[in-house]
């Protein structure tokens, strides 16, 4: 399976219609992935907490077409990153989209933790409830988004429903890249799975973002890794190794807490 990371520049002083034409242009160039993978709120910025009320989009706005006629026109299964979504009966949500290579929507994930403590995304977007995971031709993918990384019982709770590739779409800041690349190595050997984890490049809101987006192997090993610029990631997977790790070594059956209490 190829899958490509399109690790995306969000340098201030692009419009959101802009940078929508530019990243369905290189969606489109990638004709030759199985699956592509896009950033946490490239349309925006994840830290430009002021625009995400007004550039928020209906599920089915501008971006989701977009990005499901360019899944269509490559051919490929397409995790759209995430947009601020405005439900019409509620609050926004960091909502991710999926789509097949028909330009089908195959799934959408409102992500479940929210990053800002008491300001930011924390407040001015509603908390997702559901777990994704997405059957491709290859392998299953379980869908997180940027903060949810720093949550293993989420991933854990994701390989319970049978994920066995992770994909984490994210706007992480430069700051704090070092827990970025443990975080990812770390979700990968504890599900013994594979992590691809995507995310923007450039600064937006004053704040320098990590780049850096990361594949990582079931056995922890780092496969491709982006510097800090704007950049397409392409690595070649062998879906087999998830199987072929948990059979290796069977550490997710030895699991004691977490699951249902032993009878007595």
């Amino acid at each position: 399976m190829r899958a490509s990371l399109i690790q995306i520049d969000v340098n201030e002083g692009e419009s959101v219609e802009s940078r929508r034409r530019r990243v369905t242009a290189l969606v489109r160039e990638r004709e030759d992935a199985d699956l592509v993978v896009l950033p946490e709120l490239w349309t925006t910025g994840a830290f430009a907490y002021e625009e995400f009320a007004t550039e928020a989009e209906p599920l089915e706005g501008p971006t989701y077409e977009a990005m499901a006629k360019a899944a269509s026109d490559a051919g490929v299964w397409l995790h759209a990153g995430s947009i601020p979504e405005r439900d019409p009966e509620g609050p926004l949500y960091n909502t991710a989209l999926l789509f097949s290579p028909s330009g089908d929507l195959a799934a959408a994930y409102r992500k479940i933790h929210r990053f800002g403590f008491d300001k930011g995304e924390a407040v001015l977007m509603g908390a997702g409830q559901e777990l994704v995971t997405v059957r491709l031709p290859e392998t299953t993918l379980g869908v997180a988004t940027c903060y949810d990384l720093r949550f293993p019982e989420l991933f854990r709770a994701l390989v319970d429903a049978g994920a066995e590739t992770m994909v984490v779409s994210a706007g992480w800041p430069e700051r704090r890249r070092a827990h970025w690349t443990l975080l990812a190595q770390a979700r990968a050997v504890e599900n013994q799975a594979f992590v691809l984890a995507c995310g923007t490049a450039g600064t937006h809101a004053g704040v320098p973002q990590a780049g850096h987006s990361i594949v990582v192997d079931p056995w922890g090993e780092v496969l491709a890794e982006a510097g800090a610029g704007e950049e397409i990631l392409t690595v070649d997977l062998d879906p087999a190794k998830v199987a072929v790790s948990r059979e290796q070594f069977p550490a997710l059956k030895d699991r004691l807490l977490g699951l249902e209490p032993p009878r007595r």
